[in-house]
């Protein structure tokens, strides 16, 4: 056979460039593994040092818990207005009596308002409370009444199936809101600590619970101490006839 200078032999191969290449194969991928387990190792260890941000998930919450006397309760919102720091907060009015809307600016004590909440009061009967969020104007403030009477009608329009005595419940409360009943139970106020107290000190009011500062508007719950809630929080009694109107 001619072999044509320069030029490698024909012919079978030693093999050992075919060995050399599968251990330097071999070899690059163990110190590619190594080095990609250096690097999960770091970021597990970054991940640690540096938790996830919040997704927003809040158990902020304002008002007396199920199966706590108004008392503790009322003792619980005045520690909360305890402290010397100057920063806004947000806070749960709670009143002696069920009020009117021309009522609640005089009873906000001249704070912004971001909430006013309403439930129409019939003797031992249910009804549902509503939350209106306002923007810091007077004008919304007097008018929110009307706008909580739209959001129960609203929702009964939108429920596929509703029993007789919800629904008369739901006409009744409807009825008694757009003529401006004194249903209002609370407000969602802003102001330092030193103006919440002054509020707490104001006749009508019941009770001012606060907030930390740092708490997110309208990521926290509410459920208002009503002005005739006694002795024990607890499910409020239904078994009274609903009224005609």
């Amino acid at each position: 056979m001619l072999t044509v200078p320069g030029e490698p032999e024909s012919g079978p191969r030693d093999g050992a460039e075919d060995i050399s290449g599968l251990w330097s194969t071999r070899t690059m991928r163990a110190m590619f593994a190594a080095v990609a387990g250096v690097v999960v190792v770091v970021l597990i260890a970054v991940g640690a040092m540096q938790p996830p941000r919040s997704e927003g998930v809040s158990t902020d919450r304002l008002g007396p818990e199920q199966g706590e006397s108004v008392a503790d309760y009322l003792a619980r919102a005045r520690d909360s207005l305890n402290g010397t720091d100057s920063a806004e907060r947000w806070a749960l009015v709670s009143f002696t009596e069920y009020q009117t809307p021309q009522r609640l600016p005089e009873l906000a004590g001249g704070l912004r308002i971001g909430r006013v909440l309403y439930q129409v009061p019939l003797p031992r009967v249910q009804t549902q409370l509503v939350t209106v969020q306002v923007p810091a104007t007077e004008e919304v403030v007097l008018r929110s009444a009307e706008d909580a009477a739209w959001q129960l009608l609203d929702q009964l329009r939108r429920t596929v199936a509703v029993d007789e005595r919800t629904e008369k419940i739901t006409t009744v409360s409807v009825a008694r809101l757009r003529e401006g009943c004194a249903c209002a139970v609370g407000l969602i106020v802003r102001g330092t600590l030193d103006q919440l107290r002054n509020l707490a000190a104001r006749n009508g009011v019941r009770a001012v619970e606060a907030l930390p500062a740092d708490a997110v508007a309208g990521a926290f719950a509410v459920v208002p101490l009503l002005p005739d809630a006694t002795g024990v929080i607890g499910p409020a009694p239904d078994d009274g006839p609903v009224p005609e109107r």
